[in-house]
């Protein structure tokens, strides 16, 4: 009985090991699926974030008050 245990066992570690191997491509592969997506999404954030905030007419507020006054 205590043999088929410490096969049974063995086999349950090698079985934990591949599993551990496979899981770590999948979050390898699922980084470098990820990688080029986010500066462009960081900078579409960025670009919708400003707008909304009124970036653009505070912008040229301020060129257009300069270019009246100088």
């Amino acid at each position: 009985m205590a043999v088929a245990e410490e096969q049974s066992a063995d086999q349950l570690q090698q079985a934990i090991e591949a599993e551990r191997e496979q899981l770590a491509e999948a979050v390898g592969s699922l980084r470098d699926e990820l990688k080029p997506p986010l500066p462009v999404a960081a900078t579409v954030a960025f670009l919708a974030g400003f707008v909304l905030a009124g970036g653009i007419g505070a912008t040229m507020r301020l060129l257009f008050r300069r270019g009246r006054e100088g």
